[in-house]
């Protein structure tokens, strides 16, 4: 597919990063308009203590107010097993459209089933304002937008590309980070080498910006590289490593990885665009199935 790109549109790019869950939410703004875009928020939860605070998604609301800016889309890169996700809190105090990949449903399907949940869950999608297909082309304020399917690290995932800047979500770490995992249900390694050939292939200049970064060796967390930069660098793709090595390597890797910390709340939360589920009495209640994943 020939996808929109427009690298002479460069969107002001404002990070926020959450040491809890080693997440990167930003804020995307249109350089021409008081427009802008929220990706990837995060809500806080304490699971110990089963409580929800809201001091990171404050923060980005803070920072919308204070520059006078107006939020269009609330954009998630794919349902999140390690956060929660603040979209509909961040919705609330500012508006905005909450979007996600069409594959939603898939995700919604198949934990539906790891939850047990009844038949007033709805499994369409319904939860989110839009749902994107590969290729989908949308706008912040004056700026153009579109969405790249890249499955593999979920079903669901999604790249969003806005003028000179993309939003990779999991299909891509740093490059001395590598790439995201693909053994979570609906995942795939091979499906994932395929994805990021998708993001490789976009002009070297295009700035990428993690979702997520753990500070390889040590070294300070970042969250922004250039299409180039992976294609020479990244450990586990650049150089063009062969799909087949890194299906070997990815599989092999992820073997080894324990489960996200937060993955039973995070799944419960995410697949429902950021609201916490109820009990039959309307009290918010999250499940704990055992040996379910």
């Amino acid at each position: 597919m020939d996808y929109p790109v427009n690298m002479a549109v460069k969107p002001e790019v404002k990070a926020f990063f959450d040491p809890a869950t080693n997440t990167i939410s930003y804020v995307v703004k249109d350089p021409d308009s008081k427009s802008c875009a929220v990706i990837d928020p995060v809500m806080d939860i304490d699971y110990a203590a089963g409580r929800i605070t809201y001091e990171h998604a404050d923060e980005i609301i803070d920072y919308i107010n204070s520059n006078s800016l107006k939020l269009e889309w609330i954009i998630e890169t794919h349902v999140h097993a390690d956060h929660l996700s603040a979209a509909p809190y961040i919705q609330d105090k500012l508006g905005g459209k909450i979007g996600i990949g069409d594959k939603i449903m898939v995700v919604q399907d198949t934990f539906g089933k790891v939850f047990n949940e009844g038949p007033e869950f709805q499994r369409d999608g319904s939860q989110f304002d839009a749902l994107f297909a590969d290729g989908d082309v949308y706008t912040i304020g004056n700026m153009q937008a579109f969405a790249i399917y890249t499955p593999g690290h979920t079903p669901a995932c999604m790249t969003h590309v806005i003028g000179d800047a993309a939003f990779v979500g999991d299909t891509l770490f740093m490059p001395d980070g590598g790439s995201a995992r693909a053994d979570f249900p609906g995942g795939d390694a091979g499906t994932l080498y395929d994805s990021i050939q998708k993001v490789l292939a976009l002009p070297d200049d295009m700035r990428l910006f993690m979702c997520h970064d753990y500070g390889p060796n040590g070294r300070d967390i970042k969250w922004e590289t250039t299409v180039g930069q992976e294609k020479q660098h990244n450990i586990h793709v650049g150089t063009g490593k062969p799909r087949q090595e890194f299906v070997k390597m990815r599989t092999e890797r992820d073997a080894t990885l324990d489960m996200p910390r937060l993955i039973l709340p995070s799944l419960q939360v995410n697949m429902r665009a950021g609201e916490v589920p109820t009990d039959k009495d309307g009290k918010p209640m999250l499940k704990l199935p055992i040996n379910a994943l």
